[in-house]
């Protein structure tokens, strides 16, 4: 249950979340404008947030000039534009993940390169090296 106060510059939502009671100030600029979102045979008015717990409920009709009018005049009293909602599209299919050894190796050692095998190593011949052998 919740309870809502609108004002020109602010919207005070008022809910209890586990038992604890709380009021949330949203200023009217943070919303993202009045929608029109269609229920079953009727049109519902609705104040957009980007936050889909923040949405707001105005009002609902079957009448589609009553309807209009009304979304003109919240439109024009919070000055936000008027918004149509799309059709609810389809979830994007899951990307994978760039680099499959990514989560098996540190990032800087994943940029060194590996040791190097002892059968692509070169041998110098006829120079003078100091070599230390046990």
């Amino acid at each position: 249950m919740r309870q809502v106060e609108l004002h020109r510059e602010h919207v005070v939502l008022r809910r209890a979340v586990l038992g604890m009671r709380m009021a949330v100030n949203v200023r009217v600029s943070d919303f993202l404008g009045v929608a029109l979102r269609g229920i079953d045979d009727a049109q519902m008015l609705v104040l957009v947030h980007r936050d889909p717990a923040l949405t707001i409920p105005l009002g609902t009709s079957s009448d589609v000039e009553e309807i209009a009018s009304a979304w003109q005049i919240w439109s024009d009293i919070f000055r936000l534009p008027q918004l149509t909602e799309p059709a609810p599209r389809q979830p994007a299919a899951r990307r994978r993940r760039r680099n499959a050894i990514r989560a098996r190796r540190p990032k800087f050692l994943v940029r060194r390169r590996a040791g190097v095998s002892l059968n692509g190593t070169s041998v110098h011949r006829d120079e003078r090296e100091i070599i230390a052998r046990d």
